[in-house]
């Protein structure tokens, strides 16, 4: 115990060789500070520096593109930096991309099939429209066969009026004594447009008719036409007229001239198709049509007088509309 208080009493002397020990602990401590502080202290590498331009040419090349993707820029974008020595053209305008090559060739189908619809609108109305006039034709047909066709007789038996002798006895004839032998037949004397007689009987129109058909009976052609032109002209709704503008187109036709003929005819049959002589200048019509050398036509105008006249077709005009389509070769 006594030991021990008087250890603690009296320390230990101080050894020098301990001291140093210390110190030279201390100095590589010192050392490695003060390398750390000269390393930090250095000049940056050069691999250091590349990478610092590497990444300064990135940031140009991106500011580059980003120009060229998103030309005028506004501000948002990086600004240029390298600004060309010659003139600034206009920026070139964007060029359409496939959204926008879609939507101008949808635009381009659409168009063409509003113009299509419209068209298609129009042939339909005209079908119509033609379907229409058809119906009205065709019921104007059925009307017409309705319509009973004057009487008295056909083509070849025109009827002459009923007055007496149209040739008027001359006054030598009705003096002249009977020779006492027989002499031989004297020829007989040639007539004139003067020695047809004209009838009348008090009604103008019928007595008109009667003289043109006098004349026209004596081949007194061109006469008759005077005549019965001159009739139609006059008593325009007379019961006769029907029979005068056909008997005028006959007029003409036998003396060879089928044009006028065939105007005649067809201003008869258009004019009054219920007369009494339509039939007949239908069926006229065609030979004068067939004379002027188009057959195609005489065979539309008998097929005409098949679908309007039933009746004439397959009674007293039969044989002579028959013969007729025969030499115009009508199917």
């Amino acid at each position: 115990m006594k030991s021990a208080r008087s250890a603690s009493r009296h320390p230990a002397p101080h050894h020098p060789a301990r001291r140093h020990s210390g110190l030279a602990g201390r100095v590589p401590a010192l050392l490695l500070g003060t390398l750390l502080s000269a390393s930090l202290l250095a000049p940056i590498p050069a691999a250091a520096q590349d990478d610092a331009a590497r990444i300064r040419k990135l940031e140009a090349e991106v500011k580059a593109l980003q120009r060229k993707v998103f030309p005028g820029a506004d501000g948002k974008y990086f600004e240029a930096e390298i600004v060309p020595q010659q003139a600034a053209t206009p920026a070139p305008a964007p060029s359409t991309g496939a959204v926008t090559d879609l939507l101008t060739r949808m635009d381009a189908v659409e168009a063409a099939l509003a113009s299509l619809t419209a068209q298609t609108e129009v042939n339909q109305n005209a079908l119509r429209v033609m379907s229409a006039r058809i119906d009205t034709l065709e019921a104007k047909a059925r009307q017409l066969d309705a319509i009973p066709v004057e009487p008295d007789g056909g083509i070849g038996s025109t009827p002459a009026p009923a007055a007496s002798a149209p040739i008027k006895a001359t006054p030598a004839a009705l003096t002249k004594p009977a020779a006492p032998t027989t002499p031989p037949a004297a020829a007989p004397a040639k007539l004139t447009v003067a020695d047809i007689e004209k009838p009348n009987t008090g009604d103008a129109g019928e007595d008109a008719y009667s003289y043109g058909y006098r004349l026209w009976d004596a081949k007194f052609y061109a006469a008759a036409q005077k005549q019965l032109a001159a009739t139609v002209k006059e008593f325009p709704k007379h019961s006769k007229a029907s029979y005068a503008q056909n008997l005028l187109g006959r007029a003409y036709l036998d003396d060879g001239k089928p044009r006028p003929a065939a105007e005649a005819f067809l201003k008869n049959y258009l004019d009054n198709r219920g007369g009494a002589r339509a039939p007949d200048s239908l069926v006229y019509l065609a030979i004068a049509t067939m004379q002027l050398g188009n057959k195609a036509k005489a065979c539309e105008a008998l097929e005409e007088f098949r679908l309007v006249y039933p009746s004439e077709a397959g009674g007293r005009l039969a044989g002579l509309s028959a013969e007729t389509a025969k030499k115009a070769g009508c199917k």
